[in-house]
């Protein structure tokens, strides 16, 4: 199973394929502040991919939109909750402004 790094907590978790990546975090104990259960209508589950990327689920147009209207975005962003695992390890880094 592939493992999920959360930065800059340190924790680690090994994530089956095909788990969305807020629910691996919140599973660790790492808080992630997110509103919308997993709608894509609030951007506070905003995150950084900064390794893995690729093996990780296409951004959707629900998700696109929403990350154009969210501050702070940049090439490694993408919303926790529409973001699903993949079969390669991936690192993540919550951002001060949506995590605890």
């Amino acid at each position: 199973m592939p493992t999920l790094l959360i930065v800059p907590s340190g924790k680690s978790t090994e994530v089956a394929p095909g788990t969305p990546l807020l629910r691996a975090i919140l599973e660790t104990g790492v808080r992630l502040t997110h509103k919308c259960d997993g709608q894509a209508k609030c951007g506070e589950c905003h995150i950084f991919v900064n390794e893995g990327r690729k093996s990780l689920s296409k951004v959707q147009r629900a998700e696109s939109e929403r990350l154009d209207a969210t501050i702070g975005v940049g090439t490694k962003s993408r919303l926790a909750c529409q973001t699903i695992m993949g079969q390669e390890n991936v690192t993540v880094e919550l951002l001060d402004f949506a995590s605890g």
